[in-house]
């Protein structure tokens, strides 16, 4: 780090120049990232997505659909609203409700406009139709990608809500730390640079991989968030610094120091988002990879801009002084000492607190976010609860059997084979109904099929029928549950079913097979990608520190801090306490909060250890040097985590559930790890421990 911190304030000009270059650049292509987002991210490759491919490659079955909702049509209008809808030439067919009982209720009736794999862009359809419907009276639109649009243009805006919260408070928060307006506006002016040249690199990606719609906040969230923590970690040991050395040795310091604590920060970070990278869900894949570059980008700027603008400025990073701030709090010490004296008191009131925090846990429930991302306020949202509430529109769990036979489906034996399928499907008790080539022709046998065949007036309607359900080698049947397609029941049946003898080679599909594929990869991998994490932190924090017990108190606290916010979000949430609307938890929501904060908690164990570990080297005993370090890091790591809990927590007045939701998860896993945590349970186990903190087998500490 010396030789680092040496060349960085050597080429300060340099380093601001490219800095600068880069900035303009990635700003230009930042604008551009929301045309680069798609879909919601619950995406798997698995059985759904073949079947859903084969479906509508072989049979030229929809790729997707937009729903169109009447309420109070006649058929005459529903029939010229359709007409004029016919000018969207991407539309593959529509699904009319006229002389379609089905698709009629009371007053209100709904059209499926279905389109093929050609289309590229759905929001430009979207647009489209909106446009020709525009002035339409009791007509919306809804379905995936309506929903997916406007989740887009509600998370657009919810980044510009919680920006506009957030930032105006972490300038006050700065303000109290430093008492400069130039001071504090820095980690802002980092954190601008962090996040923009962040999210350019994602629109250059997004031409690569598909990027979820939610990114657009979550590395913004993540990126801002860390660049301010960083440099107001760095500010402020520089200006400890410099009390008593020139900028240039100050800075340097700083890099050699505050800047080595921030690397180790970041490296766990990136460890959670990496870990989190295993699972094979696209939304994973996409935090993991934009995360970690807000991530890296945070750091970079951190040790390199920030310096720069540092020596730049020189003293007048004091200028603009509004209020006076003490270097050491009188309260800090105080409050050092009174927890060296009460250590055994101190954890037992904090695991009290922390473990009833945890209690709500146990009532946990967990989806997967569809239209109910979406506040209410959305006409998508309305046109998609009524269509619930009045048709039962995908409350019912309905399932497709996609088998492939090498023979093709043409002959006698086939025939029976199909048969038999139908016949296991319906001694189920779970399955309601069986749509296939029989109950489609309302014929009970194969003899009652081979029998209407050889009627030449019959024979072409069962050949009609058959081409709707078999093609070439491949066959596909749907079948109905008496469950909800979102229930577990739904997914236990076809975890059941994908394994079972039917003679022939079959795959599953339908929203069942989603939910279950998606739950099951989540299931099967969180604990890898929890190992990871556990393991890899434990090892830098053991190198970081020359210590066995530190990293393990870190390791266990941080699951127990989390396993508190937990709680306490799905007593917000689910319970709907403090204003908010009851509703289950988001499925992605404890794996992103765990890899997050594991990572973003090290941050302040880091801090607040590497300035206990100096003082301890200087060779002070370990209770001088934990009050010490308790004392010089306190009031930074409060005001970081005040910064951390202001941006994350802002999207708690966003519209988006999932990110509402992931916002206020970090805000609170951070405050407890800040508070409770960091402030009451490191440094009382530090002073129960003593010099066993240090201890390393085969390693001596140097003091």
């Amino acid at each position: 780090m010396q030789t680092f911190s040496q060349f960085i304030t050597k080429h300060v000009k340099l380093i601001i120049t490219i800095w600068i270059i880069l900035f303009v650049t990635f700003a230009f292509l930042a604008i551009q990232l929301p045309k680069k987002l798609e879909g919601d991210g619950f995406s798997v490759d698995g059985d759904h997505n073949r079947v859903m491919n084969e479906l509508s490659e072989t049979f030229e079955l929809p790729e997707k659909s937009i729903i169109v909702l009447f309420e109070d049509k006649t058929n005459t209008e529903i029939e010229e609203i359709l007409k004029n809808l016919k000018k969207v030439k991407e539309i593959h067919s529509i699904t009319s409700p006229i002389d379609n009982t089905q698709l009629h209720k009371d007053e209100y009736s709904y059209a499926i406009l279905n389109f093929g794999k050609e289309v590229e862009d759905y929001n430009l359809i979207v647009d489209e139709i909106r446009e020709l419907l525009d002035g339409e009276l009791g007509v919306s639109i809804t379905g995936e990608p309506v929903i997916s649009k406007d989740i887009n243009v509600a998370s657009q805006k919810d980044l510009a809500s919680a920006e506009a919260i957030g930032l105006p408070i972490a300038v006050i928060v700065l303000l109290l730390a430093f008492g400069t307006i130039v001071a504090s506006l820095l980690p802002i002016i980092i954190g601008a640079v962090s996040v923009v040249t962040s999210l350019g690199i994602l629109t250059l990606l997004g031409n690569q991989f598909d990027l979820s719609i939610f990114i657009l906040n979550i590395v913004p969230m993540l990126g801002l968030a860390l660049s301010i923590d960083f440099a107001l970690l760095f500010i402020n040991r520089y200006r400890e610094e410099r009390t008593h050395s020139s900028i240039e040795e100050s800075v340097q310091i700083s890099i050699q120091t505050a800047g080595r604590s921030i690397i180790f920060s970041a490296v766990c970070v990136m460890i959670g988002l990496g870990a989190m990278a295993v699972i094979q869900v696209e939304i994973f894949q996409n935090i993991a990879l934009g995360g970690t570059i807000a991530v890296f980008l945070a750091v970079l700027s951190g040790i390199t801009l920030l310096p720069s603008l540092l020596i730049v400025l020189g003293d007048r990073l004091n200028k603009g002084r509004i209020l006076r701030v003490k270097p050491v709090s009188t309260y800090w010490r105080t409050f050092a000492g009174f927890v060296m004296k009460h250590p055994v008191a101190i954890i037992i009131v904090s695991l009290i607190i922390l473990v009833v925090g945890m209690l709500p846990l146990r009532d946990m429930e967990l989806n997967i976010p569809s239209a109910d991302s979406l506040p209410t306020s959305y006409e998508s949202r309305q046109a998609y609860d009524q269509l619930q509430e009045t048709f039962n529109y995908g409350k019912d769990a309905s399932i497709i059997l996609l088998a492939e036979r090498k023979d093709g489906w043409e002959d006698e034996e086939a025939l029976n084979l199909i048969y038999d399928i139908q016949q296991k499907l319906l001694d189920d008790p779970l399955v309601t109904k069986v749509e296939d080539i029989f109950t489609t022709a309302q014929v009970e046998s194969v003899d009652m099929w081979q029998l209407t065949q050889q009627n030449p007036q019959t024979a072409e309607l069962l050949n009609t029928v058959k081409d709707n359900f078999i093609k070439e080698n491949q066959m596909f049947l749907t079948i109905t549950l008496d469950a909800e397609s979102t229930s577990s029941e739904a997914q236990d049946w076809v975890r059941k079913w994908k394994d079972e003898d039917l003679g022939v080679d079959f795959a599953l599909a339908g929203h069942p097979k989603f939910n279950q594929e998606i739950f099951d990869e989540i299931s099967n991998k969180i604990y890898v990608a929890v190992t990871i994490i556990l393991i890899t932190t434990f090892i830098i924090l053991m190198i970081a520190f020359r210590s066995l017990l530190i990293p393990l108190k870190a390791i266990l606290m941080n699951i127990i801090g989390l396993g508190s916010a937990f709680g306490i979000l799905v007593y917000l949430f689910q319970y709907g306490h403090l204003g908010l609307d009851k509703s289950t938890i988001a499925l992605i929501i404890p794996v992103i909060v765990f890899c997050l904060v594991f990572g973003l908690s090290m941050d302040y164990e880091v801090f607040l250890i590497s300035r206990i570990q100096e003082e301890y080297q200087k060779g002070f005993d370990n209770t001088k040097a934990t009050v010490d370090g308790l004392v010089s890091t306190s009031k930074i790591i409060t005001s970081a985590a005040l910064i951390m809990i202001v941006i994350t927590g802002a999207f708690a007045f966003t519209d988006v559930l999932p990110v509402k939701q992931i916002g206020v998860g970090i805000a609170i896993a951070v405050a407890i790890d800040a508070t409770i945590i960091r402030l009451m349970l490191v440094p009382s186990l530090m002073k129960l421990l003593g010099d066993w903190n240090w201890w390393l087998p085969f390693v001596k500490n140097k003091r």
